[in-house]
């Protein structure tokens, strides 16, 4: 089931044209994403000046995922840049500007499937999380009340994937909280 979008009144989007995300090793990446996960390769690009590559991945719907594959990127920064461990491990925090992590729309009635295929494939992922609106967010066991089922796991560069399944259509009562404001001395950093 795929959640229904609710109307734009400026800007007419058509979902994800790509994320770009920042790799060690294309042809490590390559092998993950079309051999793993499937995801056909569809473009690629070698930067001008030695500066590296970037890649593109079908992400489905139209959408693409990419890779840059610079010569002297910095190292990774797990915990600040990225999430230490997956959502199951307890830590989910990542620095303000960091990319958190992706997620796949999957069909829901394939999610125990996926799970498994992922594993056959030596991929550690997490178990399915069933996300309701309980005060921890995620039940044992799917519901009336889930919302989405997902399953966490990990790319070879330690970039956190979902695959994520609608389970029920959102309606207005989905959106129910105000939004979070930072204190001061948060705010007095943004430019």
């Amino acid at each position: 089931m795929r959640r229904q979008s609710p109307p734009n009144n400026e800007f007419e989007l058509g979902g994800i044209n790509h994320l770009a995300l920042v790799c060690r090793d294309m042809e490590r990446t390559v092998d993950f994403y079309t051999n793993v996960l499937g995801m056909p390769l569809i473009k690629t690009i070698e930067l001008p000046f030695g500066m590296g590559q970037h890649f593109f991945f079908d992400a489905g719907n139209g959408d693409a995922l990419a890779f840059f594959w610079f010569p002297n990127a910095p190292e990774p920064a797990p915990g600040v840049a990225s999430p230490r461990t997956l959502p199951s491990g307890g830590e989910l925090v990542t620095a303000i500007g960091s990319m958190n992590h992706v997620a796949f729309d999957v069909p829901a009635e394939r999610i125990d499937e996926y799970l498994e295929k992922l594993r056959a494939r030596g991929v550690e992922a997490a178990d399915i999380m069933n996300h309701d609106d309980s005060p921890m967010g995620v039940s044992e066991h799917p519901h009336d009340g889930t919302f989405v089922r997902s399953i966490y796991f990990f790319d070879p560069d330690g970039i956190l994937l979902e695959f994520a399944a609608w389970t029920r259509p959102l309606g207005d009562d989905a959106v129910r909280h105000a939004p979070a404001r930072s204190t001061g001395s948060q705010l007095a950093d943004i430019p």
